[in-house]
């Protein structure tokens, strides 16, 4: 299969909410999974967990550019 460009993301978007005392990051476009005590830590687990689990991958087959962020 063929990707265009076009298709492609330039943004990995993340919902976190809080479960009891926990905060839980679930990212929408590839499947990752974190939690933090805290806000700040949620979103910095999101980032490293999604920097690790896109290491070395090719971004295009997971429908994002290699110019692509997480918010």
């Amino acid at each position: 299969m063929t990707i265009k460009r076009s298709m492609l993301h330039d943004v990995i978007h993340g919902v976190i909410h809080l479960d009891q005392n926990t905060f839980v990051a679930d990212c929408l476009e590839v499947a990752v999974v974190t939690q933090g005590g805290t806000l700040d830590e949620v979103i910095k687990n999101l980032n490293d967990a999604l920097a690790l689990h896109l290491e070395g991958e090719d971004l295009a087959a997971f429908g994002l550019s290699s110019h692509c962020s997480s918010t």
